[in-house]
């Protein structure tokens, strides 16, 4: 059975709770957050290893994002991945997801030899799931989406178990593939600090690498336009005293529970 060559890609995202909206760009303003790579994708990157491991081959890991995210990279270097790929560059930047696949595509036909594609099912800061299959599409192959387990049948073809609403789906695809995965399908292996210490160096290509005409990446490839953007306010939760001994205020608050949930 051959080995298999995969690439994962990987997205450098900042922490949810500490990014904010720019006002006029309307882009996410990400100068006072903290980063991390993208949680789905640390599973797609368990997930590789795992399939060397049974099948051989080489992991590759493939990114876009400014220069900050190479250090970031080398955490998946450092999990058991063999090479790092980033693509950065100032055109690169306000993509929506048609040129983010666009771009990722042409990165993994840069890259070269290539059986399979794994990505997280969706990123922290965006969450549409989009660019999984925007990829296959680019790349004209088959594509499996929201996997939780794959393996590699005798005939060459992938089997991936895959959730849908209701229950478990199992299907079968030739390769090459692009197979997004599902959070926690997985528990992320720690990194090998010999690796952490002397990682490979990760490999950084402009837009100009890519070969790819400049008005099909970034702002000016986006066909998404935000139109407004505003702060949803929090609720206001209500906050009531009970007064007596223990047993009234018991029966007040079973009371007062009733109330909250009879039907009106």
């Amino acid at each position: 059975m051959k080995a298999l060559d995969i690439i994962v890609c990987v997205k450098v995202v900042p922490k949810p709770e500490e990014v904010t909206v720019h006002a006029e760009t309307r882009t996410l303003d990400r100068a006072q957050a903290r980063s991390e790579l993208n949680p789905p994708d640390m599973n797609a990157i368990e997930l590789a290893l795992a399939l060397r491991e049974r099948h051989g081959g080489t992991v590759s890991l493939l990114s876009m994002g400014p220069p900050f995210a190479a250090p970031y990279l080398e955490v998946g270097l450092a999990m058991g991945a063999d090479r790092a790929y980033l693509l950065s560059d100032r055109l690169f930047g306000g993509a929506d997801t048609l040129p983010t696949s666009f771009a990722l595509a042409k990165g993994i036909e840069k890259i070269g030899e290539w059986d399979l594609v794994l990505c997280g099912e969706e990123s922290s800061d965006g969450a549409t799931g989009q660019v999984p299959a925007g990829i296959a599409e680019w790349l004209g192959c088959s594509q499996i989406t929201y996997a939780m387990d794959l393996a590699l049948l005798p005939d060459g073809r992938l089997r991936g178990e895959r959730e849908i609403r209701g229950g478990h789906e199992v299907i079968a695809v030739p390769l090459p593939a692009v197979v997004s995965v599902k959070l926690g399908v997985n528990e992320p292996r720690f990194m090998d600090m010999e690796r952490r210490r002397s990682p490979e160096p990760v490999t950084v290509w402009s837009a100009g690498n890519l070969g790819v005409d400049p008005a099909w990446l970034g702002f000016e490839g986006s066909p998404t336009v935000v139109g407004a953007v505003w702060q949803a306010k929090s609720p206001e939760r209500q906050r009531r005293f009970l007064e007596g001994m223990p047993q009234e205020k018991a029966r007040l608050l079973a009371e007062q529970i009733r109330a909250a949930v009879s039907p009106q």
